[in-house]
């Protein structure tokens, strides 16, 4: 699938934040974790849930959606091993956890999901090892068994992953004892995980310097939980509002608290927003100027936001750096941009302050931005990523003539129903099957 994209227009009105992908998905897994029904609203309908929804179905659960509601039952552990998978995404290593503690053992493919560098896992296996778990693996799956139960452990994190910190939160909660981690990762999503984990009777308590402490239990309940906003969709919409003289786009649901660093570094090159009781809206009266940012773990500037912020600075006034510190290999698809007209270089080096984990390992993480350059469409962007493909579509959106962007599946995986909410803004779109 494609969009044919004519840039170039001026986009005003209001478009709806929904609910996190990147919760909502973690929060079927949790589902895993009770033989009691969890019904989560503010569900997005994407193509990320509906793989995570299939991964469920595959281990015994009955899910429902329905008109923003999502309903996962799973009275019982039908298969341990999840082998038939019609796509791939990086959930299915947090099904480890809810396997183990109900059945004591399992069985889950290798990672997909965004071709954003290696992802590795051990700070995963090396967790999930220390609380008792025996695993192997080979080119398709991990295997994993745990004898003896889950029990608690002391475990420090040498890098505070979102996904390893999900995996031994998931993993702890029904583990005898006490578990305690480290150098947690401490994103908003992780808290609303937690926040669904507690209405189910665990007990997880947080401590200063990225501590999470839990108490294992010998039972987790049903709960209702309403899955908080998406804080990547509210960053590309606000980018929307500021990308184009004369746009201006309210962003309905965006959160404040988890947009600070984000609406700092907004400010900081010359755009305007204001806070409203029911979201933010953005707009700029002036031109931009350039910046330099660094990506980081919360509450540092998210590496799902430098996308859509480059598509920013490829319009603002002098010389402006990015250092992604997160992901070692995020800036492909500069290529594209460059073929618009942008003028963006990547380097190897460190361009930035940051402590950053691949100095001198010639990754190309740091990316200089000359502006303002005019963009124009082009015949082919190929998305590479899930967030690349939502920097390519502002990008048309801002550039002059007509672009197609194929791979379009990529974007769906995060945003539901967009290209017609960006209609909506006045955007000219169009989906082509």
């Amino acid at each position: 699938m494609r969009f044919i994209v004519h840039g170039g227009k001026v986009l005003k009105g209001e478009i709806e934040v929904k609910g996190s992908k990147n919760a909502a998905t973690k929060m079927m897994i949790v589902s895993l974790l009770t033989d009691e029904e969890c019904v989560l609203e503010n569900f997005p309908s994407i193509g990320d849930t509906d793989i995570t929804k299939e991964l469920c179905e595959h281990i015994g659960a009955t899910v429902s959606f329905a008109h923003g509601v999502a309903r996962l039952h799973t009275p019982t552990i039908k298969s341990h091993q999840v082998t038939q998978l019609t796509r791939r995404n990086r959930i299915p290593i947090l099904a480890l956890g809810p396997l183990l503690s109900r059945v004591g053992k399992a069985a889950v493919p290798v990672l997909g999901g965004d071709k954003i560098g290696a992802r590795p896992v051990d700070i995963h296996l090396d967790g999930l090892q220390q609380l008792g778990a025996e695993i192997t693996h080979d080119d398709t799956f991990f295997y994993a068994s745990a004898p003896n139960g889950l029990k608690g452990a002391t475990i420090t994190l040498r890098y505070p992953s979102v996904g390893a910190t999900e995996n031994l939160i998931l993993a702890s909660v029904l583990a005898k004892g006490r578990t305690v981690i480290h150098n947690a990762a401490v994103e908003p999503e992780i808290m609303d995980i937690i926040l669904l984990l507690q209405k189910m009777g665990a007990i997880i308590g947080l401590g200063s310097d990225r501590t999470i402490y839990i108490e294992g239990v010998e039972k987790l309940h049903g709960a209702r939980h309403r899955i908080l906003p998406d804080r990547n969709e509210a960053v590309s919409f606000a980018c929307l509002g500021l990308a184009f003289p004369g746009n201006e786009v309210k962003v309905k649901n965006a959160v404040q608290k988890d947009l600070i660093t984000f609406l700092n570094a907004v400010r900081k090159i010359g755009g305007e927003y204001r806070i409203e009781d029911d979201g933010i809206t953005f707009y700029r009266k002036n031109g931009l100027v350039a910046s330099e940012v660094e990506t980081d773990t919360h509450p540092g500037f998210m590496t799902d936001w430098q996308q859509p912020f480059l598509i920013l600075l490829t319009q603002a006034v002098g010389t402006s750096v990015i250092h992604e510190t997160v992901y070692e290999d995020r800036f492909g698809y500069t290529e594209e941009l460059n073929a618009m007209g942008a003028n963006i270089a990547v380097f190897s080096k460190c361009l930035g302050e940051l402590p950053c984990r691949y100095t001198g390992q010639a990754h190309p993480h740091s990316a200089i931005i000359a502006g303002p350059t005019p963009l124009r469409g082009i015949d082919t962007l190929k998305v590479r990523d899930l967030r690349a493909g939502m920097a390519h579509l502002i990008g048309a959106l801002v550039a002059e003539g007509e672009s197609v962007i194929e791979g379009i599946e990529e974007i769906d995986r995060g945003y539901e129903d967009l290209d017609a909410r960006l209609k909506a803004l006045g955007a000219d779109i169009t989906r082509i099957d």
